[in-house]
């Protein structure tokens, strides 16, 4: 499925983020300054009237990106030296880096966990879904929606199991490194969402031309004069 303007907003930079070295106090300060405004962006989208909760959950957000930073950068400097004492060794270099990504793994499955529970105690389920949405470049309700306008024959069901798994990949995204690490969970998941499709019967290719034909149809209808 080619969507356009998925692709469009998955250009947007990611956080800031600095790996494999040590951040001087001028990039610390940079760097703090990105994720906090990238926070404040997500909060403004909640409804929250008030301004301490407001900054309280902005400073949430703030730390987990920069928790996350933490836990990334400690694994690249731990990898750099794995690879600088295997350079020999290639099967103990990549049991060694395979074992350094499994407790990288755990790592954030535990920050994750703590994360949603500090948010879950000031933000109803809808606002967390929200934060969710804005940690990861509204990818998700973008693509459910695409998925329907382009595929109008869904079942409940059908509607109900893309829905699962782009949830489930916005999980794991939210705690991804970068945009482009974000997009390939997503990206991991339409494919296993298309070749669900498929083994229902649905011709993507074709369901993705008749799909372009009413969009085209749509703007020259909004613009007649074009």
């Amino acid at each position: 499925m080619k969507l356009s303007i998925l692709a469009l907003l998955l250009t947007f930079s990611s956080v800031a983020t600095t790996f494999a070295q040590k951040m001087t106090a001028e990039e610390k300060v940079k760097y703090v300054k990105a994720i906090t405004e990238r926070a404040d962006k997500i909060v403004v989208n909640l409804g929250i009237n008030e301004p301490k909760k407001s900054e309280k959950v902005r400073n949430i957000i703030r730390d987990q990106y920069s928790n996350l930073n933490d836990i990334y950068a400690a694994r690249d400097l731990t990898v750099k030296d794995i690879k600088e004492k295997n350079k020999d060794n290639k099967v103990e270099r990549d049991s060694a880096i395979a074992k350094e990504n499994r407790i990288v793994e755990t790592s954030l499955n535990k920050l994750h966990k703590k994360y949603i529970s500090k948010l879950s105690a000031h933000l109803t389920t809808d606002q967390v879904d929200l934060v969710k949405n804005g940690m990861t470049y509204n990818v998700l309700p973008i693509t459910y929606k695409a998925y329907q306008e382009e595929v109008l024959t869904l079942t409940e069901d059908q509607k109900k199991q893309i829905l699962v798994w782009l949830t489930e990949a916005r999980e794991h995204a939210m705690d991804a490194e970068s945009s482009d690490k974000k997009h390939a969970w997503f990206g991991k998941y339409k494919g296993r969402i298309n070749n669900y499709l498929s083994a229902a019967g649905y011709d993507l290719k074709k369901e993705g031309i008749e799909w372009e034909k009413r969009r085209k149809a749509k703007a020259q209808s909004n613009n007649p004069n074009q």
